[in-house]
């Protein structure tokens, strides 16, 4: 329920603080003292269109909190939770309206879209005027209320989820159909590409690993001729070794009659015959290493450029050819094994559909109760709301063809005025007094059910009295029995039964240059002596306060 409502610099509203109870409470006063005021402002804060005009004349901006006490689990708590805001204790929405148009939203203190706070608002709040439209005008609302009335939502539920999982078979269906009629328009060159790929048989990496092979080998061939000219001066048949050899050999023997003198040159030979031998070795060592099939360059570079050539004609890299291999064969396996796949697929989206239509048509005939409920609930409020010729009537039109997430049903709320005229849609049929009668029946067959914690009527009783303003007071009073009820009213017998009574006026403030709205709770005497005013006008008689008390005493 509205726990608090603090306004803040709006209109003719410099500061104030209302706290509300459950129950009824009626908000009365003189024509003109602010009433409008307070429901602009409440609207502010759940979320209606901002206004620069609202912020008061000197004022920056202003500011608008509503502190709510929602039952737990309700699903404006969850809401707040999803939104990664702390759901628990009071919920606090809060508006500020500044005079440059702008606005921003804030719940529990930390910034909202106005998106966000306008869901909350409507989750937790309904106003509703003379000229209010929204629950009786689209169908939508229409089936809304009925299937709350009747406790239709886990029915609704499945149905909802039924028809989930049928349109998610029907769209792989769809798809699937599409996946085969395109694969058959282009069977031919898929036949061909396929063989083709296959014959090809790309690896993964093929194309690097070629290209570098490649290099190699003709690195290799180029080199190929300088290692064997090499080859053949040091350990060919133009060798120096063997006569080094041979020098060494003589140079040996006469190496004791030269004292000594020649050791340093054989040993420097010996050196080099070693170098000599070492570089041999690496000779062939190179050599065996660039021997080559002659054909490979030219079977590598066949291959290289086959690749190259499959991946321009099909326009992708070549280290995608065998993936577009395994595509272009699962698009064939689409043409020799689709129709078969369809016809299974369609067999469960026929099971799916069926399964739907069970439950969509179980919950026609379920709202078809309801309504018939619904009818009897509303007319039997009727004839104490000066209705009692009138009729309203549910109309639940089940059609197949209209299917979706929440039935096959369209459901509209109609009423016949009198006997004999034909029935229509309420907007069109009830004058503004029959309309906010006919939203009220309605509300309180409804009771706490499709329904905000809190609702809001503004004079809703205007252009009524004697009777059926008592009738109206009455059924608000009932109302406040299962959701909290803010009536603005000049009806006494409204005001009478209210189990809390707020007084809106204007005084003077700022030595008179200008006035201010405020509000003031009354009890006993005072309430007593403004539903006198109600009852009598600008001036309050004995006679007007004598009635006053009797219309109390007669709703305590």
């Amino acid at each position: 329920m509205l726990a608090n409502l603090s306004i803040q610099d709006i209109v003719l509203i410099d500061r104030l603080g209302i706290d509300f109870s459950a129950g009824l409470t009626v908000l009365t006063g003189e024509t003109g003292a602010g009433k409008s005021i307070l429901l602009d402002a409440l609207a502010l804060a759940l979320g209606s269109r901002g206004d620069a005009a609202l912020v008061r004349a000197g004022a920056e901006r202003g500011i608008v909190t509503a502190s709510f006490e929602p039952a737990a689990g309700h699903p404006a708590r969850r809401l707040v939770e999803e939104n990664g805001i702390a759901g628990e204790g009071e919920l606090i929405l809060r508006r500020i309206q500044s005079t440059d148009g702008k606005t921003r939203a804030f719940v529990n203190d930390q910034p909202v879209s106005v998106g966000l706070l306008r869901a909350l608002g409507g989750m937790l709040v309904e106003i509703h005027g003379q000229h209010d439209d929204r629950a009786l005008v689209a169908i939508e609302e229409h089936r809304r209320l009925l299937d709350a009335f009747g406790g239709l939502e886990p029915d609704v539920e499945e149905v909802r989820n039924l028809w989930r999982a049928y349109r998610t078979l029907d769209g792989d269906l769809g798809r699937l159909r599409s996946a085969v009629a395109e694969a058959e328009r282009e069977a031919d060159y898929l036949r061909a590409a396929v063989e083709e790929l296959e014959t090809l048989a790309p690896e993964p990496g093929e194309e690097e690993r070629l290209a570098e092979r490649r290099q190699v080998l003709m690195a290799s061939e180029k080199i190929a001729g300088d290692l064997n000219e090499a080859y053949e001066v040091i350990g060919g048949g133009g060798s120096p070794v063997p006569e080094l050899v041979s020098l060494v050999r003589r140079l040996d023997r006469k190496s004791a009659e030269a004292g000594g003198l020649l050791e340093a040159v054989i040993a420097a030979i010996g050196r080099a015959l070693d170098d000599l031998e070492e570089a041999r070795l690496g000779l062939e060592q190179a050599i065996r290493a660039c021997d080559h099939d002659p054909g490979e360059l030219e079977r590598t570079e066949e291959r290289l450029f086959a690749l190259r050539a499959a991946a321009r004609k099909h326009q992708v890299p070549v280290d995608d050819l065998p993936a577009l291999a395994a595509e272009y064969a699962a698009r064939l396996e689409d043409i020799v094994s689709g129709e078969e796949r369809i016809a299974a697929l369609e067999k469960e989206v026929a099971v799916a559909r069926e399964l739907y239509r069970g439950a969509a048509m179980r919950l026609s005939e379920e709202r078809r109760v309801a309504a018939e409920a619904l009818e009897a609930a509303v007319g039997a409020e009727l004839p104490a709301l000066r209705l009692e010729r009138a009729r309203f009537i549910v109309s639940v039109s089940a059609r197949e063809d209209a299917a979706g997430p929440t039935g096959i049903d369209e459901v509209s709320f109609l009423v016949q005025t009198n006997p004999g005229t034909p029935a229509g849609p309420i907007m069109k049929v009830a004058s503004g007094g029959e309309l906010s009668r006919f939203l009220l029946a309605l509300k309180v067959a409804l009771a706490d059910r499709g329904s905000a914690p809190t609702l809001v009527f503004d004079e809703i009783d205007t252009g009524v009295g004697g009777a059926v303003a008592e009738a109206i007071g009455r059924r608000l009073a009932r109302l406040a029995e299962r959701v909290q009820v803010l009536s603005i009213t000049h009806a006494p017998q409204v005001a009478a039964r209210a189990r809390s009574h707020l007084l809106i006026s204007k005084a003077p403030v700022g030595g008179g240059e200008r006035v201010a709205t405020g509000v003031a709770p009354l009890a006993g005497a005072e309430r007593r002596e403004e539903i006198a005013r109600m009852l009598a006008g600008a001036t309050i008689s004995d006679e007007a306060r004598a009635a006053a008390a009797r219309l109390m005493e007669g709703a305590a």
